[in-house]
């Protein structure tokens, strides 16, 4: 597994925060400006907007000698500098960093969701998407293989959905913006919510959160107040998964913020969702999938020196119960010869950099 240089992974962290400090000054558009125009002997700021008809709508902003609107105006001029620069930081990452950008729709979908303001919500990237940001959290290239998806999965914690008593817009609008065809997928129970949407095309986004509580919810949608209208499958062993997320940026056209998954939790998590998969068709398809990036992740985890992560991440999920424990070892004895024997390497180093060895660490 080839390292990435060190120049792309500070560019990438420049990237990052740059791109959630624009997430706080997004009052106005990138794709219009400001203007002035004298009004009956006065200048006033307007705003003009595509209006996607090769015309262009404009609103009202304020005096032109207001010293706060003007320097809001100046502020939006460095962004909009700013926006280019990353488009160019985006480009450089992806073409000659060696990270990985996501598809065009993956891309769109999330960014319509980020623009809405699904991170600042709480809410978390999981699944392959969000394993592609791992290049350059851990700067290590991936394969492709590993990296290919057709859908996007968001986890967001109940409670919280409860909690912040705010909202995204409709969520159905916000993905038909992205594609039209997105309609709302008929629950498996026969629950008038849906927890998931799909276009004409196959293109799948799918919302999830935990489950704490008794095995009967599994089946049946949870409805998130946050969520736009959307409601999430509850699942078993998520809120191991979406606990002290990180935030980074997935490198699509200007850089899109999100919160991710911690790698350590996330390879964890797959060694246990493994178990869980049918073995038929298309799910034994996703559970070789989970296997191959969690050993993906132990390997990076391993080169990278963050063998303590994860051993304390294993750790934690040991010591919630019986059943996780059953469960991890299940996962181990399902990975490739290569991959359990990398898994006994990062998991008996990291245990003696958390001074935890033990006598039933892995041979």
């Amino acid at each position: 597994m080839k390292t990435i240089d060190l120049m792309y992974q500070t560019m990438l962290a420049e990237l990052a925060q740059r791109t959630m400090d624009a997430a706080w000054t997004a009052d106005f558009p990138p794709e219009g400006r400001f203007l002035t125009s004298e009004v009956k002997g006065k200048r006033y700021w307007y705003f003009d907007m595509p209006d996607g008809a090769r015309g262009k709508k404009r609103r009202y902003v304020g005096p032109s000698d207001d010293p706060e609107i003007t320097q809001r105006v100046e502020d939006f001029r460095r962004e909009k500098d700013s926006l280019r620069d990353r488009r160019r930081m985006v480009a450089s990452l992806t073409r000659q960093g060696g990270m990985i950008a996501p598809d065009q729709m993956s891309g769109d979908v999330v960014e319509a969701l980020s623009v809405a303001g699904l991170f600042r919500l709480r809410g978390v990237l999981i699944g392959t998407v969000a394993f592609q940001t791992y290049s350059g959290i851990l700067g290590v290239r991936l394969p492709m293989a590993a990296i290919l998806t057709g859908d996007a999965d968001i986890a967001q914690d109940y409670a919280i959905s409860r909690e912040v008593e705010d909202t995204l817009p409709p969520i159905l609008d916000l993905l038909q913006a992205v594609d039209p065809t997105f309609r709302p997928v008929p629950h498996r129970s026969g629950s008038p919510a849906s927890s998931a949407f799909q276009t004409k095309g196959g293109y799948r986004v799918e919302f999830l959160t935990s489950n704490r509580g008794s095995d009967d919810y599994n089946d049946q949608p949870s409805r998130m107040p946050a969520l736009g209208g959307a409601s999430a499958d509850p699942l078993r062993f998520l809120d191991f998964l979406i606990r002290d997320p990180m935030r980074t940026v997935l490198l699509h056209k200007s850089g899109v913020p999100v919160n991710v998954p911690e790698p350590s939790r996330y390879a964890v998590h797959k060694l246990i969702i493994a178990t869980k998969r049918r073995i038929d068709g298309h799910f034994a398809l996703k559970r070789d999938k989970d296997l191959r990036q969690a050993e993906l992740l132990f390997e990076a985890l391993y080169k990278t020196r963050r063998a303590s992560d994860f051993a304390l991440a294993y750790d934690e999920a040991e010591e919630r119960g019986p059943a996780w424990r059953e469960a991890l070892q299940e996962g181990t004895d399902m990975l490739s010869k290569d991959g359990r024997k990398m898994f006994t390497q990062i998991l008996r180093q990291g245990n003696q950099q958390i001074g935890k060895e033990r006598p039933d660490d892995p041979q």
